[in-house]
């Protein structure tokens, strides 16, 4: 019920009359059964834009620190989040990684749509980066498709850092399903599972055009971190 007064008479009417954001593909959204929708990352608003633009309800899996700060900043964050149906979850690792695995497919096992970010965190620089393979053991054991969708000028509107976004016109992107199905019952072969996070990786770089970097997002951060 939050879900919906969010999306359809609080946050989204707001959103939609100052952003007119715009979409191409809906109809590449499976309207029943559970499938993920495999997104860029581009800023702190794709979580946000992306359920007000489509018809069905959907899932994010996000870091569980949006869920736990303090004061205006950490109740806003937490607000918007629960808003735009986010689960929190740990991303520590080890049996961490286990539990955020069996949330995601919580969710599909219920028909619903996951949304999921391949790169693991915002990019730092606007290239896409290499894809983590939880995406594909998940798309697997679940046996659902996978829904490529690029988020456009999500980080001109919100850039990394900025505490409130530009008023920019931005927009969705939605591919053609990814069938995965001649793969089922091979979720231990990590071959394969790289194999099929590399499949979705080019469908979201033909898909944006975004310059691709075969090398972790997360990892740059790192580097960038190091320099300053």
């Amino acid at each position: 019920m939050f879900y919906w007064l969010m999306k359809y008479v609080v946050i989204g009417p707001l959103v939609k009359g100052i952003l007119r954001p715009w979409i191409v593909g809906r109809r590449n959204i499976p309207t029943t059964g559970g499938a993920i929708l495999a997104s860029n990352h581009l800023s702190f608003g794709d979580s946000i834009i992306l359920p007000l633009m489509i018809d069905r309800p959907m899932a994010f899996l996000a870091k569980s620190d949006y869920f736990t700060g303090k004061g205006i900043k950490g109740w806003a964050t937490r607000f918007f989040f629960k808003a735009s149906g986010q689960i929190p979850i740990d991303r520590s690792g080890g049996k961490a990684s286990e539990a955020s695995l069996n949330t995601g497919l919580q969710v599909l096992g219920g028909s619903q749509l996951l949304g999921i970010y391949p790169e693991g965190t915002r990019s730092p620089d606007g290239r896409l980066y290499r894809g983590r393979t939880g995406i594909a053991r998940m798309a697997l054991v679940a046996r659902v498709p996978v829904v490529p969708i690029v988020m456009v000028d999500t980080d001109v509107m919100w850039p990394i850092g900025q505490r409130l976004p530009n008023i920019v016109r931005v927009g969705v992107v939605v591919g053609e399903p990814l069938d995965f199905s001649r793969f089922y019952g091979m979720e231990g072969d990590r071959y394969i599972l790289r194999s099929i996070t590399d499949e979705i990786m080019i469908a979201l770089q033909r898909l944006g055009e975004q310059k691709y970097d075969d090398v972790y997002a997360s990892t740059v951060k790192d580097r960038l971190t190091s320099r300053r």
